[in-house]
């Protein structure tokens, strides 16, 4: 966590926005995104994912991506990769931070991925043995997803105890942080908090945990709010809400990364991000697309009369 901020938001926009959406970007269009949401003061961009071109398109300039978003000062550069091979594309292109994403649930990793659970882990430590065995790479951070932890579209509730035994595992083989998901949009505040609160009391809380919500059934910033109270300090978001998992039917919608920020810094938590860069970074990105679907609120009222960004510590 950076000194400067009490809560860090983690922009998906680049890579869980766009693979949802039929619209496929320009590089010259991402890295115009990308740089005014920096300038704003988003300290961590999920700026692609390395999967093969042929299944996602979008996603198919991700290592030039990544390079050229290097060269952005301050910015903490992320990715996704599925498998040893994309995390291997990941570190070469020189990504900070690579999230290797698994599903809780058995039925949605095998739709997802093709493989069991345990399979999924016994690749991680793949991942990781590779990262420690090139010294080149021993300063990337390796984070493990956890997928559907709140519930699952084809197999239902997704037992708490399944949650923590995926965490465990992870963590034994070398995960550097968590993030957990509510993939399909399942989870609710009562559910949110109890699964975090036990998360924190099996990993301790030295250990970096993340979250990430959608908004599918209207309860994202609810379930934000949850998490913040259990301990969380890292949240994912997307700007204007773009996009959901591209497997899981009706899964669409992000929460919203300017609405996130707003309640953040209007509850005194500092995120260092500047709400009217954040809305010129969202016409960036509305200028590109080809009538896909827009979410937020903030957007359409913008700052209350007498707001105040939170104060420095």
């Amino acid at each position: 966590m950076r000194e400067n901020i009490d809560v860090l938001v983690h922009e998906m926009g680049l890579r869980d926005g766009l693979q949802s959406i039929d619209t496929i970007f320009t590089t010259e269009g991402k890295m115009a995104w990308i740089k005014r949401e920096a300038e704003a003061g988003v300290p961590q961009i999920q700026v692609g994912s390395f999967v093969p071109p042929k299944l996602l398109p979008q996603m198919a300039d991700s290592a030039e991506i990544v390079r050229k978003s290097l060269a952005i000062e301050g910015l903490t550069v992320s990715a996704l990769a599925p498998n040893l091979k994309g995390a291997q594309n990941a570190m070469t292109a020189g990504a900070h931070q690579i999230g290797i994403v698994m599903s809780v649930s058995e039925a949605h990793n095998f739709s997802n991925v093709r493989r069991s659970v345990q399979d999924s882990l016994d690749d991680f430590s793949l991942i990781v043995e590779y990262r420690n065995a090139h010294a080149e790479y021993k300063d990337v951070c390796i984070s493990g997803g956890m997928a559907t932890a709140f519930g699952c579209t084809i197999s239902g509730p997704v037992p708490l105890g399944e949650v923590m035994r995926v965490a465990e595992g992870l963590l034994e083989r070398g995960a550097d942080r968590l993030s957990v998901a509510d993939t399909v949009g399942y989870a609710n505040p009562g559910q949110v908090k109890e699964l975090f609160d036990e998360l924190y009391r099996t990993v301790g809380h030295d250990v970096g945990i993340g979250a990430h919500f959608h908004d599918t059934r209207g309860l994202g910033l609810a379930n934000a709010f949850a998490a913040l109270e259990a301990g969380v300090c890292e949240l994912d978001a997307s700007l204007a809400g773009l996009g959901g998992c591209p497997y899981a039917p009706g899964a669409s919608g992000n929460i919203v990364t300017e609405d996130l920020v707003f309640m953040l810094e209007s509850m005194g938590l500092r995120t260092g991000i500047d709400l009217d860069g954040l809305l010129e970074a969202r016409e960036i990105m509305e200028a590109q697309l080809k009538g896909e679907p827009v979410h937020g609120t903030f957007a359409k009222t913008g700052l209350p009369l007498g707001f105040q960004y939170a104060p420095a510590a």
